[in-house]
């Protein structure tokens, strides 16, 4: 019998400001091409996720994020047989200029407007309790 495929560890980041969240659309030429994701990425050996997060951060949108409470953990497995262990992170804030580094298009957006774009297929279940209200405490502005 063949072994599990080990997931693959990524953290995942709400960057919000005034409401909204930023969203981020895979490029054309890109596994799961034009799919809309939160921004962050694969966990390397020897780091934690929050470490993770910083890095992606910096590397994919240009800043210096600071991460903020855990908001959910889940899993998925894609028909291809790819496994993924995702956390998603609140970003509460950040420092530097949002640059587009390396992604389709990027958009801000409110937790009721989630629904109305093409997410993974890992992200849809965290992406539908965050439209229908879940986790509302990130988006206040106080």
């Amino acid at each position: 019998m063949a072994s599990a495929i080990r997931p693959v560890h990524v953290s995942a980041g709400l960057v919000t400001r005034s409401g909204q969240l930023l969203i981020c659309q895979r490029r054309g030429d890109a596994l799961h091409a034009l799919k809309w994701e939160f921004p962050g990425g694969k966990v390397r050996a020897g780091e934690d996720e929050e470490a993770c997060l910083r890095r992606e951060l910096a590397e994919e949108l240009g800043i210096q994020a600071t991460v903020g409470e855990e908001l959910h953990r889940t899993s998925h497995t894609y028909p291809n047989g790819r496994s993924v262990a995702l956390t998603f992170f609140h970003v509460p804030a950040y420092q530097g200029a949002l640059a587009n580094n390396v992604f389709e298009t990027m958009a801000w957006v409110g937790p009721m407007q989630l629904l109305d774009y093409d997410f993974l297929e890992g992200n849809l279940a965290f992406v539908t309790n965050l439209a229908q209200g879940r986790w509302s405490h990130i988006f206040s502005t106080g």
